[in-house]
C-alpha cells in the first residue's frame, strides 16, 4: 500500500521560512522522480517543484530562488526548503510523484500572514 505522508507545514510571517517533508513507503522510492504541488482554495493543483532519480531539480518561476527541493533515498523522503515565504503561497502542500501519480496524501497547510 503507497503512502505519502506530508509534514511541517504551519502559520508563518511573510519573510520567513518552513522545511516541509514527505515520507514514502510502499513505492520504490529511488526509482521515482519526485515532486511536491500546491492548491490554494478555489484554484487548481500546480507543480511547485521536482527532482529527478538523479537529483535534478526544477522549479516553477513564483518560487525560483526561494525554495529548495531535496531527496534522501535512503530514508525515502523528499523535502521543500521554503524562504522568503509570500501570503502566495499560501496553500495546501502534498507530494507525489513527477511522472507517476500514486495515492494522494493528506497534505500539509501553509498560511503566511502579511
Amino acid at each position: 500500500q503507497v503512502q505519502l505522508v506530508e509534514s511541517g507545514g504551519g502559520l508563518v510571517q511573510a519573510g520567513g521560512s518552513l522545511r516541509l517533508s514527505c515520507a514514502a513507503s510502499g513505492i520504490i522510492f529511488s526509482s521515482n522522480d519526485m515532486a511536491w504541488y500546491r492548491q490554494a482554495p478555489g484554484k487548481q493543483r500546480e507543480l511547485v517543484a521536482s527532482i529527478s532519480r538523479g537529483g535534478y531539480t526544477n522549479y516553477a518561476d513564483s518560487v525560483k530562488g526561494r525554495f529548495t527541493i531535496s531527496r534522501d533515498n535512503a530514508k525515502n523522503t523528499v523535502s521543500l526548503q521554503m524562504n522568503s515565504l509570500k501570503p502566495d503561497d499560501t496553500a495546501a502542500y502534498y507530494c507525489n510523484g513527477r511522472y507517476t501519480y500514486y495515492d494522494w496524501g493528506q497534505g500539509t497547510q501553509v498560511t503566511v500572514s502579511s
